[in-house]
């Protein structure tokens, strides 16, 4: 059974989201996973909040549960970590780099192609070479400053706007997202061995 941690900010919105829309999917299609959800910056307890809750119910998904803070335990127990951005992505991946090989983006994981994993592997290369330089007092030379920014274009966004906020339509929108990257998501999951 494949086990599988979304993550956001603050495990209000968008992961909680994540977690009940797949738990539903992978239900009715058969497929057996566990699935969780935290946030990279929240404290535990804190209630899903209502606008997500509303887009679920329009679905006919019951969604129970409150926050969690992203520990070294959840990063551990999965086998995926799917991230709503790339941002939270570096954040988990700071505190926890031995989970770089389980660590992507929702999308890309979802809508992965080998060209742009290999640019995003390039680009994540040179942000760590950037960091390293920059606390030595060094620089990138023109070329790699050159290629980050080649990079940077190219790459699509895997990013998954936060709703938190926003109106209900907000919601909805963000909830048809993450949907859609679930159904690739599962698509993917029923290929493998």
């Amino acid at each position: 059974m494949k086990r599988i941690l979304f993550v956001c900010t603050g495990n209000t919105c968008r992961s909680p989201m994540a977690e009940a829309l797949l738990r539903r999917h992978a239900a009715s299609r058969g497929i057996m996973i566990a699935v969780r959800s935290a946030g990279v910056s929240t404290i535990d307890g804190l209630p899903v909040s209502a606008n997500t809750l509303s887009t679920l119910r329009l679905r006919d998904i019951e969604h129970t549960g409150s926050s969690r803070a992203i520990t070294s335990e959840a990063v551990d127990w999965a086998d995926l970590i799917l991230t709503m951005t790339s941002g939270h992505k570096r954040s988990l991946l700071h505190y926890h780099p031995e989970a770089v090989d389980k660590t992507f983006t929702l999308k890309e994981f979802a809508y992965q192609d080998e060209s742009v994993l290999q640019d995003i592997l390039e680009l994540e290369g040179l942000y760590t070479e950037m960091q390293m330089k920059g606390a030595l007092g060094q620089q990138l030379s023109a070329s790699e400053r050159q290629r980050l920014l080649e990079l940077e274009k190219r790459i699509p966004s895997f990013d998954i706007a936060d709703p938190f906020g926003g109106p209900q339509p907000v919601y909805d929108s963000c909830s048809r997202e993450i949907e859609a990257s679930i159904q690739k998501l599962l698509d993917k999951l029923s290929n493998r061995p």
